[in-house]
């Protein structure tokens, strides 16, 4: 329990991300736009960790600098100028009056980029408003995501001694997500993905729950798709959210590692055993339609978010979130496509991946599939 809370304290103490806006004539990376849904209460001059029980509708747009790697993400500490080269900074915010205003600007997004899916993230434990931001232009950059991104801004806490802050929060705004994604769809949407981090997928699945639960299956029609990366979700909670849901969105892609040192101080915090996010295998969730990838053997830092970190995967999997057929198609037809082991057992099929060659290399080497 010391190592523990030692490990927390050093957490605290890290530095916490801010918006910045870039300075008049500074020269700055690739423009991303990010829509953002949230019940985080105004505070000040941004949104902070108090609950709002009516949603604000806002649009960030951030300049990706340049002079960094694949995953890499930066934000100009207080003690120095911001770099536009290094830094990811805010070019232009707007906060919308009015759900109405959001859904028309969200509608001639898709229209200017002569596309109609949208990807919805969810952020997970401790994170600020300005960190969740960020990390969404980040991962929709690198990932080479289709779709227009949004973002649900939940009311974390923003402090790594905020968790039980952040799991009442989760059940505060599962309401939230779900007028997001009915406003995202009213704009006119044909498919829409969502890509939930650690605690964001338990309200992810929450989210989902009530929408079935309330409206039926058909509800989630237009989810064509669930990518839950490292989630901070309990099992046994899981597969009770999963039953009432009934037929999962399809795909339905879990990527997790077993050396998650996040998820294993979750458990202890929770007083369960494994979270979804870093079991050993699929067999406790063999009879669900989900495709779990295993990737272990790419942990970065903490091994809490391997697809939005590491080099190799993000080059591995850039373009294919969000496409479904990409994951759909029987395990035996995508040999090649992923390097690493595919293991079907009953309806769940497990993915280990394997790096080749350099951990940075991302060439893909050949799929055995074994027989369950």
């Amino acid at each position: 329990m010391r190592k523990l809370l030692m490990v927390l304290v050093l957490a605290g103490c890290a530095a916490r991300g801010d918006f910045v806006l870039a300075p008049e004539g500074m020269h700055t990376g690739t423009p991303e736009t990010i829509f953002v849904g949230t019940t985080r209460a105004p505070d000040g001059e941004t949104f902070g960790y108090g609950r709002s029980g009516e949603p604000s509708f806002l649009r960030y747009d951030i300049g990706i600098p340049s002079e960094r790697e694949p995953g890499e993400l930066k934000w100009p500490p207080r003690t120095r100028k911001p770099d536009g080269k290094r830094d990811f900074l805010v070019l232009d915010q707007r906060l919308f009056g009015s759900a109405k205003e959001f859904g028309t600007a969200l509608r001639e997004a898709m229209r200017v980029r002569g596309q109609r899916d949208a990807v919805i993230y969810v952020h997970g434990f401790n994170n600020t408003m300005a960190e969740g931001v960020y990390r969404v232009a980040q991962m929709h950059h690198d990932l080479k995501v289709p779709g227009v991104a949004v973002h649900y801004a939940w009311p974390s806490r923003g402090s790594a001694l905020g968790y039980v802050h952040d799991r009442d929060s989760v059940l505060f705004g599962r309401s939230g997500l779900v007028s997001l994604i009915n406003q995202v769809e009213a704009a006119g949407t044909n498919e829409i993905i969502i890509i939930a981090h650690s605690m964001g997928a338990f309200l992810t699945m929450e989210g989902l729950r009530q929408m079935v639960l309330k409206d039926g299956p058909g509800a989630l029609d237009r989810i064509k798709g669930v990518v839950l990366i490292a989630p901070d979700l309990d099992l046994d909670v899981f597969r009770a959210q999963a039953r009432d849901i009934g037929k999962l969105p399809e795909p339905f892609v879990i990527f997790g590692s077993s050396q998650d040192r996040v998820l294993n101080i979750s458990a202890t915090l929770s007083g369960t055993g494994d979270r979804l996010g870093n079991i050993g295998g699929v067999a406790e969730i063999a009879d669900l339609n989900v495709i779990y990838l295993d990737t272990t053997a790419y942990n970065t830092g903490t091994g809490h978010l391997n697809l939005g970190e590491n080099p190799a995967l993000l080059s591995l999997f850039g373009g294919l979130v969000g496409i479904a057929d990409a994951f759909t198609a029987d395990a035996r037809a995508r040999v090649g496509l992923l390097p690493g082991l595919v293991l079907t057992v009953r309806n769940a099929t497990e993915v280990v991946l394997r790096p080749v060659g350099a951990i940075g290399e991302a060439r893909p080497a050949p799929i055995t599939p074994i027989q369950p």
